[in-house]
């Protein structure tokens, strides 16, 4: 197949949910790790048309929903001084900390910009050398390669007026944690197919031998899911956990080489807290020793801030897969994309927003909840 209509084939997608459906003898419950994988699974209603032995999780790969409240209340800090002009991804700019978001910062004076690329804030620091410029970098390995090629030509260049708040995070520690935690009811794994472009599959092996899940890397198209979900069912339906690549038109065993240079030389693994979760060792990257000169962090000094999420929000049991958005109270009712009080209902990949955007407001009806009205 060569264009994108082909991987939404509805005669396509009908043959691999009769295959999942002969395939499947058991319940199954299946995390897809990435936010943009759950946005596609709800949209098309992939959950919906799935025999219903086979449960969908939602994880926690939203990487402007897992930023932490703390590193939020920092960017919001920094953004708000005279001397700065804060520059982001436009889908950071809702994101609620404790008690504003950057758009309230904007409203306020505050010269925060949307770019589209890290390099374009680059391109305003040059051109605005009077000025300190602060790039936000939020993501997943994906994003990562991007953010430290511009720490490279920042240093290469010699531009001194140019920082970055740094908050990025690594897949598979976090599926570790996952499969650490005694509340976790994860039998399979649909890995992120843009994160394995960058970062290859050579993490995951192990993975899945120590904790016995299978690991199917996958797309974002419903065809793509549909077969990361079929080969995962026939996995566990023969007792096998082997890491499977079902993205090879986009995925490389060995990922790509020369981001891989770039991000050992601009960042070293750290330790990350993840918003609604807590910590999970190594799962972040900071900036190396090298490049600390470029750290907004250091050159701005924003420590000792206290950050409190709201009580009602149950975003982090959300990112966790322990609920569905619409267990939480104050889905659609307090929190709204208008009224957001936890990043997953803001985030472009957030489950809450998907949930909200496409209209699953309750609890769906199955046979045994109909039988009792």
């Amino acid at each position: 197949m060569k264009y994108i209509d082909e991987f939404q084939d509805p005669d396509l997608a009908r043959r691999l949910l009769d295959d999942i459906a002969r395939t499947v003898t058991r319940p199954w419950a299946l995390m897809e790790v990435c936010g943009g994988q759950t946005h596609s699974i709800i949209r098309h209603g992939i959950d919906q048309l799935l025999p219903e032995d086979i449960e969908l999780i939602h994880g926690p790969g939203c990487p402007v929903c897992v930023t932490p409240l703390e590193v939020i209340d920092k960017a919001l800090e920094i953004a708000s001084r005279p001397d700065v002009i804060f520059c982001s991804f436009g889908d950071m700019l809702r994101v609620p900390g404790t008690d504003r978001d950057l758009f309230r910062v904007k409203s306020e004076g505050g010269d925060v910009r949307v770019v589209y690329s890290p390099l374009d804030a680059l391109r305003i620091a040059q051109q605005t050398p009077d000025r300190q410029v602060v790039f936000f970098g939020v993501g997943f390995e994906t994003t990562a390669p991007a953010i430290a090629m511009t720490a490279h030509q920042a240093r290469r260049l010699g531009i001194g007026n140019f920082s970055l708040l740094v908050s990025h995070v690594r897949v598979p520690p976090a599926i570790e944690a996952i499969m650490r935690s005694p509340d976790c009811r994860v039998q399979a794994f649909l890995a992120a197919g843009h994160v394995c472009s960058v970062m290859g599959t050579g993490e995951y092996p192990d993975l899945a031998d120590t904790y016995r899940v299978p690991i199917v890397v996958t797309g974002f198209e419903p065809l793509d899911i549909l077969e990361g979900i079929r080969r995962a069912v026939r996995q566990l339906e023969r007792g096998e956990h082997r890491v499977e690549n079902a993205y090879p038109r986009a995925v490389r065993a060995q990922g790509n080489p020369v981001a891989l240079d770039v991000l050992r030389e601009v960042f070293t693994t750290t330790d990350r807290a993840w918003r609604g979760i807590g910590t999970i060792p190594g799962s972040g990257w900071r900036l190396s020793d090298a490049y600390r000169d470029y750290d907004a962090e250091h050159r701005f000094d924003v420590t000792g801030l206290a950050a409190d999420e709201p009580a009602v929000c149950r975003s982090g049991e959300v990112l966790q897969g322990l609920v569905k958005p619409y267990e939480c109270a104050a889905f659609g009712t307090l929190c709204t994309p208008r009224t957001p009080l936890g990043a997953t209902m803001v985030s472009s990949e957030g489950a809450c927003a998907a949930y909200y955007l496409y209209r699953r407001m309750t609890m769906p009806r199955t046979e045994e909840t109909a039988s009792v009205d």
